[in-house]
Order: structure tokens, then sequence, then C-alpha cells
């Protein structure tokens, strides 16, 4: 006696986003039932307390959400910089004052026939001096260009590079620097900062490797987290803010010895006597020889290759 197989119904794998019939919160009570229920629904909707926290920018900004954003503030470029394989950089520091030669004359040559009208004018006399000194400089700008050009063409295939040249973002050194790795078709990072007036990126950082911090230090802690050498040019605060800060880092060994370059050894040597503060005992005979000058472009990048020779961790 033949026994019928018993084969269970299968539904059809239901819709993973719609329904046959609405669930009951799909739909807002009706005025019918209720008058006012659609003005207090529109109430509780713009209320701050529903908007969900990772879309509340004023929940964000609040001193009890600190440690989140400053979690966000390393992931975020973190994360970035892992998905594009930017595993180096070559850090570059200088002035956002000193511009590129033709803008630089530019300025002098404006400020001389402001004055030839108004000679007797002590502002300009001064504005006029300072612009012939950035004048002067100018030539950083192009040092720093070529520099950005010669890491780039060390660094491996153009989508891929073994290292990239790192910035602060803004214009001037870092500009030039980011510029001459863009002239040769290779990525290049900027490291913008949140200030209380805007600030703009130069325009040759690679889009998606420009990224906009709003706690320094986390600003700083990226800008050596992948480092393989830091260069400054001649600048101000925020490039000694850099240098000194790298210098701390490595003179207590809290990271690993890095290659530190300052081009421009007479604007340098003006400016910090080391020398001075080795004989006033404030720093060790030691400490001096964590970092070096060089005066060009292609001098700076050949001491940084010696370097790492040396240490056996060649480029």
């Amino acid at each position: 006696m033949s026994r019928k197989s018993h084969r269970p119904h299968i539904p059809s794998p239901a819709n993973p986003k719609q329904r046959q019939e609405p669930l009951p919160w799909c739909h807002p009570k009706s005025p019918e039932e209720d008058p006012d229920a659609p003005g207090m629904v529109e109430a509780i909707l713009n209320s701050p307390s529903y908007t969900p926290a990772d879309r509340d920018l004023d929940f964000l900004q609040q001193d009890d959400t600190r440690s989140i954003r400053l979690q966000l503030d390393y992931l975020k470029p973190e994360l970035l910089l892992r998905q594009h394989g930017v595993k180096h950089t070559v850090v570059v520091f200088g002035s956002t004052r000193i511009v590129e030669p033709i803008a630089a004359k530019q300025k002098v040559a404006a400020l001389r026939s402001a004055l030839a009208d108004k000679p007797q004018d002590s502002e300009l006399e001064r504005r006029l001096a300072i612009a012939e000194r950035i004048e002067d400089k100018s030539r950083y700008y192009s040092v720093a260009r070529e520099f950005g050009s010669l890491v780039a063409d060390a660094s491996g295939c153009p989508g891929n590079p073994e290292f990239v040249v790192m910035t602060g973002g803004g214009p001037g050194i870092m500009e030039a620097a980011n510029r001459g790795a863009y002239d040769a078709g290779l990525k290049t990072v900027g490291l913008n900062i949140s200030l209380p007036h805007e600030q703009y990126p130069n325009p040759y950082i690679t889009p998606e490797l420009c990224f906009h911090f709003h706690y320094f230090a986390l600003r700083k802690m990226h800008f050596l987290l992948r480092a393989k050498a830091l260069v400054a040019l001649p600048g101000g605060f925020g490039t000694f803010d850099e240098l000194f800060e790298t210098l701390t880092l490595i003179q207590t060994r809290k990271i690993k010895p890095v290659p530190v370059v300052l081009i421009g050894e007479q604007y340098w040597r003006r400016v910090l006597d080391i020398d001075f503060m080795v004989e006033e005992g404030v720093i060790d005979l030691e400490d001096r020889e964590l970092f070096w000058y060089a005066e060009t472009a292609q001098e700076a990048w050949d001491s940084i290759k010696s370097w790492h020779l040396s240490n056996n961790t060649p480029l």
C-alpha cells in the first residue's frame, strides 16, 4: 500500500523592504480619531530629543560628548587613509605667508606703487619692508614644491604609493609641497583644522585625502602616526609648534626617531639658537643631533634617504 509523501508548503521569501499590509505605526493617528493628534505628533517629530544621536549636531557639540568627538576626529581620517593605502608619509611644514615668487613680486610692486603716491606713510613703509623679506624667502616655495615632487617620484606606483606628502593643508609652503606631489601625479594629503575664521584648503590636495579636524591634538597625532620624516622650512608659531612637538617626542623616545630636516640654515640659526640651549644645560648635547640643516630639496631628500639607510629602514 503506497503512501503519499507530505510536501510542506514553503512560502516565498518576504520582501526585504515592503509589506503587503503596513504595520500599525506606519501612519500617524488620524484626525478623525483625535483632531489634535496631527499637531501633537508634529511637535514630537520636531523635538530635539527625537533626532537620532548621530545626526544631532547640537547634542554632539556638548561638553559631555567630547570623548565621542575625539574618537570620531581620529577614526574618520584613519579609516580613509587605510582605504587609500597610505602607509607612510613625509610631513612638510612651513609658513603660510611665504607665497610663490610671482605672487610675492606682485605684492612688492603694488606696495611700492602705493608708497610712491604716499611717500610719508610709515605703515606702507613697514608693509613694504616685510613684503620684500617675503619676496626674498619666496625661493623656499620653489624648494618645497621641488621637494614634494622628489618624494612623489620616489614613492612608487601612482595608484598605490609607498609614501605620500602630508601637510597642514594650508597655503604657502604647505601648498608648495602638496603642489609638487600633485605635479607628479601622486596622491597628497592635507590635514586642515577648524578655526574661528574660515580656512580654505590649498587646491593641490587629493580631495579624498583632505581632512578637517576639530582638535589640534588629533591632527598632531595623524601627522606623526605614519611619518617617515619631517621637513620644516621657514615658518612661524605653527611651524615651531609641530617641530618642537616632534623633537620632544623623539627626545623622550615617546616615538621612534625619525629624520627631522630644517631647510634654510640661516633662518633657523637666527630664530633657534640650539647651541645656546646646550650651553645653558636645558637640553643635552645629544639632543642637538635630533635634526640637521639643508638648503636644497635634493639635499634634504638625499639626507633623509641616507638616514633611513643607516637606520636599516630604507625608503
